[in-house]
């Protein structure tokens, strides 16, 4: 089993191909293509390599699924016998990755993700919501052109 640490947004991740990540959010479109050149380990099936402190040329490619939020954090503060207390939420931003690809140096591809899994995510409901609101814009484009 290969895998790599890499590290992005000040936080370090152990991935291998085909794994799917939360990471800090990335100023990248749904969809690009995301490199990673901080790596930290590269290691195959039968040797390991520790970067000091990064690899020179290993590169960690992935596939921005979505750009999401996480789960609210409730942060309350109470000041006692003040009558005083202040409560707030936050949702941290995330992008979820999908790695396809672990390059080592000169371009030696250490371990790589099969096309057939690549996870392109979508929310069903907003694709029925499309396909419907379609279908109504072709029934009324047929009706107009049959009045005619």
């Amino acid at each position: 089993m290969s895998f790599a640490i890499i590290e992005t947004g000040g936080k370090q991740y152990k991935v291998s191909a085909s794994n799917i990540l939360k990471v800090e959010k990335l100023n990248i479109e749904k969809g690009k293509k995301v490199e990673f050149k901080k790596v930290l380990l590269v290691n195959d099936d039968k040797t390991t390599e520790v970067g000091n402190p990064t690899i020179d040329g290993a590169i960690v490619e992935g596939l921005l699924l979505e750009n999401i939020k996480d789960k609210k954090i409730i942060v309350f503060k109470k000041r006692r016998r003040q009558n005083s207390r202040k409560r707030y939420g936050h949702r941290q931003p995330l992008s979820k990755i999908q790695i396809t690809k672990i390059l080592y140096k000169n371009g030696k591809v250490v371990s790589e993700m099969k096309q057939s899994a690549v996870k392109v995510s979508s929310n069903p409901k907003v694709d029925k919501k499309l396909s419907t609101k379609k279908e109504k814009i072709t029934k009324k484009i047929i009706k107009t052109k049959n009045k005619k």
